[in-house]
């Protein structure tokens, strides 16, 4: 990667970065350290610091904890990020759980209820959906999550519209489409 490019990436690009470094690297050490974040409070896994630490330094608490939450997830999920391209236009958690949802009415009850979670309950809710996710090698893109996890409180309730859309976004389409095929 060339100096200008370099910086050109933005703080979160660089820590997901970092984390798929050690995915890539199959570091299986650093991603157990992570792991063990799952279901505790920011600071609490006292493993994460050497990978975390130094990332947070002047974050605010908010998107400190989405730092945290995304690499605890990732350790969980040791995947590649999913990247964007034009054909996907929502490319977030609601399009890779959309992959999973043919027939499914669990899968739907468990996105609907993420989507309703606040932020106190939200790393619950994602470390059942990444664990979905990842039974059925699902994609995820961990930079979007990220920036998704920080603006997860706002009141105009963009992610979780976004995610809404990537996960039923087509469905009418779908339907339309069909519908008119079967009147030809």
């Amino acid at each position: 990667m060339s100096e200008q490019s370099e910086q050109k990436q933005t703080f979160d690009e660089k820590f997901v970065g970092r984390l798929e470094k050690y995915v890539r690297d199959e570091d299986r050490a650093a991603l157990a350290h992570l792991r063990r974040g799952l279901g505790k409070k920011t600071w609490a896994a006292t493993e994460m610091f050497p990978y975390i630490a130094g990332w947070t330094a002047n974050l605010s608490r908010s998107e400190e904890n989405a730092y945290f939450l995304v690499a605890s997830l990732v350790g969980l999920y040791p995947t590649y990020s999913w990247k964007p391209t034009e054909q996907i236009k929502f490319n977030n958690l609601g399009k890779s759980l959309s992959f999973l949802k043919e027939g499914s009415d669990s899968i739907e009850k468990r996105f609907t209820a993420l989507l309703n979670s606040d932020e106190e309950d939200l790393p619950t809710h994602l470390r059942h959906i990444i664990s979905l996710l990842k039974s059925k090698d699902a994609p995820v893109n961990w930079l979007q999550l990220l920036r998704d996890i920080k603006f997860w409180s706002s009141e105009n309730k963009n992610v979780q519209r976004s995610w809404a859309k990537g996960f039923w976004g087509n469905t009418n389409t779908e339907k339309t489409e069909n519908e008119g095929e079967q009147k030809l």
